[in-house]
């Protein structure tokens, strides 16, 4: 039997892996229709000052696709597992460029954060995935921690 973290950490990688806005869209909706809030961004630059920026860009697409509410609490999970991503591939990457796609993935109070990158210099491509996962409590409807 599947677990929930391991189902919600497939639909994040399978988001960071689309190629494309259009794949990216019917992923969402393959999603959707299982009862699972996901996103994704694409990102590149140099990994030492992307790393704040890809973060930020992270809590920002959750939020704007709904797979968050703007409270405290599950901004901060997406931080929190965005950041463990990328520390992840911070051996591979510092002092790199990388550039790819994050995708999130959330199910109830399972929350995945996984990032998808090329890392390179010139033409010679190392390709590498972090993930992150984040238990984000059910908060009482109405009730906000901002």
């Amino acid at each position: 039997m599947t677990t929930q973290s391991k189902k919600i950490t497939t639909a994040a990688l399978r988001m960071a892996m689309t190629d494309s806005r259009e794949e990216e869209g019917h992923l969402k909706e393959f999603y959707a229709r299982q009862g699972i809030k996901a996103a994704a961004v694409d990102y590149g630059g140099e990994y030492i000052s992307a790393v704040k920026k890809i973060i930020e860009r992270a809590v920002i697409a959750a939020k704007r696709e709904g797979v968050i509410r703007e409270t405290h609490g599950e901004e901060g999970a997406v931080a929190g597992a965005t950041h463990e991503a990328l520390t992840q591939i911070m051996p591979k990457a510092l002092g790199l460029n990388i550039g790819g796609k994050i995708g999130i993935a959330r199910y109830d109070e399972h929350l995945t954060v996984a990032v998808f990158f090329g890392i390179g210099l010139l033409h010679l491509d190392e390709v590498s995935v972090g993930m992150g996962h984040r238990a984000v409590p059910k908060e009482m409807e109405g009730t906000r921690h901002d």
